[in-house]
């Protein structure tokens, strides 16, 4: 046992990093996510995270255009900022709600007000969840696991964060939904 080893086992890590083989519940590969933020670089931010894990996104700058977009293309999941130009987040998520494009689809609102007392009446008109403006991408995925685990969000099933990490040869094999996974060692 080398002294790296010894260093993880006083600490109480089993595995190099433990967060980092979790097996984590992601929303199945091409789920459409809006994200209503005038803030360029939120969406953009928000936009590149949900993409690299297999979200196909929409992004609008104002709740008016959103409400035109849903229309035609239904979202599964809503990142829906409170203050925005035009009609507030308040009034987006009450439409969102009457419209039947929308009525059962997860909706997160996202503030970056510190005192976040909108999370109380949030709740009252149907929000699904509340993030705080600046989050990070656990947070974010933390919300969707969430909503999958909940049947909110249909999922693709257990996904290990970083493959190899864990010390297994099952991690390419992550993304299994269906799927019946072949003998050790068998070639595929």
């Amino acid at each position: 046992m080398g002294q790296l080893d010894r260093f993880r086992r006083l600490l109480g890590m089993s595995q190099p990093d433990d967060r980092r083989s979790k097996k984590r519940l992601h929303a199945r590969r091409g789920t459409r996510v809006l994200i209503i933020d005038d803030s360029r670089t939120i969406s953009a931010a928000l936009s590149h995270m949900l993409r690299q894990n297999g979200y196909e996104t929409f992004t609008t700058e104002d709740a008016e255009s959103a409400l035109e977009l849903v229309v035609k293309t239904p979202p599964e999941l809503i990142f829906l900022d409170i203050v925005l130009p035009g009609m507030s987040g308040f009034t987006a998520l009450r439409r969102f709600r009457r419209l039947s494009q929308t009525r059962e689809v997860p909706i997160i609102m996202i503030s970056g007000n510190p005192q976040a007392v909108e999370q109380y009446y949030l709740k009252k008109i149907g929000a699904d969840d509340f993030m705080k403006k600046p989050f990070g991408r656990a947070e974010v995925f933390a919300r969707i696991e969430k909503f999958v685990g909940n049947g909110m969000l249909e999922g693709r099933g257990p996904v290990v964060e970083a493959p190899g990490q864990s010390g297994e040869d099952d991690a390419p094999q992550a993304e299994v939904a269906g799927s019946s996974p072949g003998e050790p060692g068998e070639e595929k």
